[in-house]
């Protein structure tokens, strides 16, 4: 989806960035939660009871917990990662 920068009556489409690591879309995303996402930056690669890491956790205005995980490539496997979560 293109993303333009509106000036008055001109529009200036925006180039995409592609990032070579995951950690690096990581870093930039856990820098600029609030801004992003409107979500409190709680931790990093947060280590779950049950043995899996979530790359990062926040907390909505509303006191939810976000989990946010990072995928250079598309993946099925998410969904099932996102649900163990919940567990």
């Amino acid at each position: 989806m293109a993303i333009f920068r509106i000036n008055k009556l001109s529009v200036v489409k925006l180039l995409s960035k592609s990032f070579d690591l995951e950690q690096d879309l990581q870093k930039i995303f856990e820098n600029n939660l609030e801004e992003i996402l409107n979500v409190v930056f709680l931790a990093h690669e947060y280590s779950t009871s049950f043995g899996g890491r979530i790359d990062t956790l926040g907390v909505d205005k509303n006191g939810s917990p976000c989990i946010i995980e990072y995928k250079k490539n598309q993946n099925d496997n998410v969904i099932n990662q996102g649900l163990s979560y919940l567990r």
